[in-house]
This record gives structure tokens, sequence and C-alpha cells, in this order.
């Protein structure tokens, strides 16, 4: 077998491969065998028809293209070892002359991972991230908000106002019918939280139990999300709600502390530990943007159009689906346009994908290896965030052959953590900041780069 590699762009070759007949001869053997199992002759037993016999009953062609399609995919990978190539996506193949006992040749098309020049160190990277400030304020909402979750309530027989809790049946109408998902029954509300509709306080506030109350809302979801719906609200129940006195005995309470200023102290330290990880996401993500802007990165069109059909695919029929919207609905709550959404999703597979090819470019480079430990403990993570236990996950992952793919999300984190230690991180007040004692960097990829469909 002879092959050539001609470059059609960065992103993009042509192989010419011929063939001589009698590497055919295997693949034509094996033709002939399959063909013997599905006819029948009269006169031979099934599985033993001489090769003239089928020749001549179905022809010659038919056992040609049985062979070809048998043998393409071999000599093409071979063309493609030979050539060193890094195909992306399946080949567009074109037969372009069979001379039967003579020769085959054939040419594939096939989109292939750009050479990427990567900077020969990454000191002269430098990002700018938000410091680690804990204030007075922080503080305080931090303990509120555990005050919160400590709080009771107690049923009261006086008008709504804000801050209580109330029970309320629910009733959305568009065009003067009700929805089919337009009705919810005994639904608790705290009135000034915001997170129910748009118009709830004011229309509950100033109710008793038993009060009614009409207003217009947009619906955030639901078959009718975007729409303005009117809807009718009624209070069943006004609870008021009791927060535990600040000082020791809460202290004691909602925590491991005795005293209210060890309970403060806890969370302040809590609070600068978000703050460090804040802090290395930022960092990893910031100087992910300047690889991506230093870097030059072709993008296959093929492997664009399938990334942004992927991505709208998954928001439509699982993120979108869950949420009750369809992208109509979607559109309308996030206030897009048609085109806006579909600039946004072309700009983030294109992201996704520069992002991949450039961690892989360093994972190859800087000989990154993927330890047991590491990609157990990664698998725990994803398992984790995506609801599933860790046993089901990791059956999942091996059934669907995904190994590879957290093998290679590990090793990016790594691989790109290698370069923020490299960078200079300072924060906004000039103060160059230490990662040294933060995992998070090595031990995340942006959603962008987990997000891309590049695997070979």
């Amino acid at each position: 077998m002879k092959s050539a590699v001609e470059t059609l762009n960065p992103t993009r070759v042509r192989l010419t491969v011929e063939v001589p007949f009698e590497e055919l001869k295997p693949s034509l053997d094996a033709a002939y065998k399959k063909i013997n199992q599905q006819v029948t002759v009269p006169g031979f037993r099934k599985g033993k028809i001489p090769a003239r016999v089928i020749d001549q009953r179905f022809g010659r062609g038919a056992v040609l293209e049985e062979a070809i399609n048998d043998a393409l995919p071999k000599f093409y990978n071979e063309a493609i070892q030979e050539g060193d190539l890094n195909p992306l996506g399946q080949p567009e193949v074109d037969i372009k002359e069979l001379k039967d006992n003579e020769l085959l040749s054939f040419t594939a098309e096939v989109d292939i991972r750009p050479t990427l020049e990567l900077p020969e160190d990454f000191s002269g990277i430098e990002v700018e991230v938000d410091a680690v400030e804990v204030t007075a304020e922080d503080i305080e909402k931090s303990v509120e908000q555990l005050r919160e979750r400590f709080a009771s309530t107690n049923p009261v027989e006086r008008a709504a106002a804000e801050g209580d809790v109330v029970t309320v049946d629910l009733e959305a109408k568009v065009d003067g019918e009700v929805l089919p998902d337009g009705v919810a029954e005994g639904v608790s509300y705290t009135i000034g939280s915001g997170e129910l509709l748009d118009g709830i306080d004011a229309a509950v506030t100033g109710l008793e139990a038993g009060g009614e109350a009409t207003f217009t809302s947009e619906l955030k979801g639901g078959t009718a999300a975007g729409q303005e719906a009117e809807i009718t609200v009624k209070v069943t129940a006004v609870a008021e709600k009791a927060l535990p006195e600040l000082d020791d005995e809460f202290a004691q309470l909602a925590s491991e502390f005795d005293t209210l200023d060890e309970l403060k102290a806890d969370s302040e330290k809590r609070l600068a530990q978000m703050k460090k990880y804040d802090q290395a996401t930022q960092a990893q993500e910031k100087v992910l943007d300047k690889l991506i802007e230093l870097i030059e990165v072709p993008v296959p069109e093929k492997l664009l159009e399938d990334e942004i059909g992927t991505r709208k695919h998954n928001l439509e029929h699982h993120q979108l689906a869950q949420m009750g919207l369809d992208l109509e609905g979607y559109l309308k709550v996030q206030e897009k346009t048609a085109e806006e959404f579909d600039a946004d999703l072309r700009e983030q597979a294109v992201k996704g994908i520069k992002t991949q090819f450039i961690l892989d470019e360093l994972v190859a480079k800087e000989k990154v290896n993927v330890g047991q430990e590491e990609l157990t403990e990664h698998l725990m993570r994803r398992a984790a965030s995506s609801g599933m236990s860790p046993d089901q996950f990791a059956q999942a992952v091996v059934e669907g052959g995904q190994v590879p793919v957290l093998v290679g999300e590990v090793a990016r984190g790594k691989a790109l953590a290698i370069v923020v230690e490299a960078a200079t991180v300072k924060d906004a007040n000039g103060e160059v900041v230490d990662l040294d004692d933060e995992d998070e960097t090595a031990e995340t990829v942006s959603a962008d780069a987990e997000g891309a469909t590049t695997e070979d």
C-alpha cells in the first residue's frame, strides 16, 4: 500500500491511498465466505458455493463492494499511522479507481488536530484576581443566614407583613385559561424573599388567612415560561418568623462552639477559605483566557458545527427540560434573540474546542500522567456533581467506555495547574498570590473545556 498526505488547511488533510490487488485478497476471501452464508444456489450446499458461481449468479461487483467495505477501514488506519496524523471525526472517503485484479485507489478527507506553537515558558503570563478580604458585613451576613436556619414560625391571626411565612394556593391563567401546570397548593413562601413570582409580595402583603388577590406576572418556568399570566393567590395561613437571639446560647445550639465570638471567628475563617478557593478558580480561568489569546488555534469547521449541535441539544433536551422550559421560553427569560443565542453558543463552542486543543498539547509537552488515586478522586467529585453514588457513576463510566474521557479531564487539569504555577497571579491590591496551598486549580478544568467533544 502507498499513501500520500495533502494538507488542505491547518485542520484538514486529504489522504490518497493506492492498494495493490493482492493486498485485498483477505477481504475478498471474507466477502465470498460471507455471501456463501447468505445465499442459496440449487445444486450446492450452503457455504460450499464456488467463487466462480457466486460471480456468475450475483456479479463480481457485489463481491468487490463487500470486500472494499471490509478493507477500507484497515487501509485508512494504516495511512493515518504512516502520516502520523491525529484525526477528528469520520473521514469522507471517495473511491477513485478500482481495477479488478490490479488496483484500488481512494482518497479520504478528514479533520485533524492542528499543530500548536506553545510558548517556551509561561512566566510572562500575569493575571489579576480578587483580593481575599472578609469584612464585618460578610461575617454578619453569614451568621444571619445560620440564624435563619434555626428560626421558628408561630401562626398568627393578623394581616401578613414582610418577613412573615405565608402558606398559599396559586392558580395561573393565560388568555383566561388555567394552565395544565398552573395550579399549586400549600406553597410556603417568605414575604420579601423574592423566591417566587414578581408581584407576589405586594399581592399577599396585608392579606389575612382566607384572603385572596390577583396580579399579573411573567412566568419563569413551565409550559408557558416567558409569558404574562394572571395569577390568583389565596393565603391559607400566616406565620410569624421568630429568630433566635444572637448570643452564646445560639452559638451552642447552631455549632460546636461555646461562644458567639468563637462562632464568628470560625465564620471568618470559612469565608476566607471560600474566597481563596474563588481566587484559585479565577486564576485558572484567567490564565486559560491568556493562553487562548497567546496561542493561535485554528478550529475545524465541521467539529465546531458538531460541538454547537451537541451543546444546543444538551441545553434543550436536558437542562431546559428539567426546568420545564423550551428554547423559546428560555430566550424570553434571558431576554435574548435567537441570533444572539446562536452567537453566544458559537463563541462558547469555539472557546471549548480551543481550550481542549491547548490543554491536550500541554499534556503532551509536559508528559503529564494520571495516577489511579487522582482518577478515583476525580470520579468521586464527578459522581457527587451528577447526583449518583460513586459506584453507580463508575459503572456508568466503564459501561459507556468513558474512562479515557475522565483520564483526559484530570490530565488537562494538571497541565493547566503547571501553567498557573509558572504565571504571576496578583490580587486587586497588587499583592502576589501564593496558590501553592490550593488544590482547586489542579483539580478542575473549566466547563467549556469539559464540554468540548474532541475526543479521537
